[in-house]
């Protein structure tokens, strides 16, 4: 390469040189008649938008803190500090919430989105935990992100390196819809047999028999606090946040309902299949060895429909919500083995499908973060791409 790479802080690399604050508003239930209203919580750790919970804003002077293409938020306070969405257009309006900074990414000056995946590199996230002072996570205002020293490569490499990890997370988001498509599926079939009772002409046969979970599952809670994780470790630990992290242990393999135990996402509901861990305040239903194994299958449906929009948030008065084991344990369903053979095998199908995504998804990232740094050192030559 003919060229060096530069060091540019953020602040010079956007339109005004400087960043913005977010609206200091509350949030109020999710309306199509108001804007989206953008929080933390909303904000994955690799940078994507977590739709489950949006809330909508209500303000008259909302407008004026609406994302335009090219913005970057940066979360700015407590453990979420540093996360990070770049904004493209493509997931709809939003406003920006008080606890977010905004960047306007100046093209002339960058690709834009190499300052997207450069927020998700190794060396980013090293700056923002060198803010940290023993186990607190240090809190990052305007003025010191507008000094996040980055590293540019030139334009052709930075026009490169966007295209091919767009490549990458264009796959991922198609495997996310498909996988988003799926799951409604499985949730539309679940609805017809135990909402609305089709089979059935609407009506709940008297046969069904009333059960808790914990007569199909065994469970159990973590025994690790969340920052005993290790970014490149060989297995999953979840926490009570969307995105799990990595460890290298395993409490347990095989198939297993991950329920939140506490925290903004207390309740949140997922399902995987292979070797993980646990963060103590995250609990994991798997299902018992006299039990039908396809029954985790239609159980997670349940789970996630069910008791999940029940503890969303958590069950307890506290500043922190929380739910308990027993909240999970007692929960009480309606079980009839012909239909629960039936049903479960059917969604079973539909989750291998999301699990080979879920997989192929952690290889394309995998790929991609071991590209990144690579094509902005220069490591792996462009022109020869």
């Amino acid at each position: 390469m003919t060229s060096k790479n530069e060091i540019k802080t953020l602040g010079e690399l956007s339109v005004d040189n400087k960043g913005s604050y977010g609206i200091a508003a509350s949030a109020v239930e999710y309306s199509e008649e108001l804007y989206t209203y953008l929080r933390i919580s909303d904000i994955t750790d690799d940078g994507r938008i977590n739709k489950n919970d949006l809330k909508s804003v209500n303000e008259q002077n909302a407008e004026d803190y609406l994302l335009k293409p090219n913005d970057i938020v940066f979360a700015r306070t407590g453990g979420s500090t540093g996360r990070n969405y770049f904004y493209d257009g493509n997931d709809g309006q939003f406003v920006y919430a008080g606890f977010l900074i905004k960047f306007s990414i100046d093209p002339q000056k960058v690709n834009p989105k190499y300052i997207k995946y450069y927020c998700q590199s190794k060396i980013y996230r090293d700056w923002v935990h060198s803010f940290n002072t023993g186990s607190t996570r240090g809190n990052i205002n305007a003025q010191t992100y507008s000094q996040l020293p980055i590293i540019l490569p030139p334009r052709t490499q930075q026009d490169i390196l966007v295209k091919m990890l767009s490549s990458l997370d264009d796959k991922i988001e198609l495997n996310n819809k498909i996988n988003q498509n799926l799951e409604q599926q499985a949730i539309a079939i679940f609805k017809s047999w135990f909402v609305d009772f089709e089979p059935f002409g609407g009506k709940m046969p008297e046969a069904w028999k009333e059960k808790t979970l914990d007569e199909f599952c065994n469970i159990f809670t973590g025994k690790k606090n969340a920052n005993q994780f290790d970014e490149n470790g060989e297995y999953l630990f979840f926490t009570c946040a969307p995105t799990p992290l990595r460890i290298n242990s395993f409490i347990y393999d095989g198939a297993a309902i991950i329920i939140a135990g506490n925290g903004a996402y207390t309740g949140r509901t997922t399902f995987y299949k292979g070797k993980f861990d646990l963060y103590q305040r995250t609990y994991a239903c798997t299902i018992k060895t006299d039990i039908e194994a396809n029954y985790i299958y239609l159980l997670y449906i349940i789970i996630k429909n069910v008791l999940q929009k029940k503890i969303m948030g958590g069950t307890h008065g506290s500043a922190i919500p929380y739910i308990v084991m027993n909240d999970i344990a007692k929960f009480k369903l309606h079980y009839e083995k012909t239909t629960f053979d039936k049903l479960s095998q059917i969604i079973k199908s539909f989750i291998k499908i999301i699990q080979r995504n879920n997989e192929e998804n952690e290889r394309l990232a995998q790929l991609r973060d071991t590209l990144l740094p690579k094509l902005m050192s220069g490591e792996i030559d462009v022109n020869k791409v």
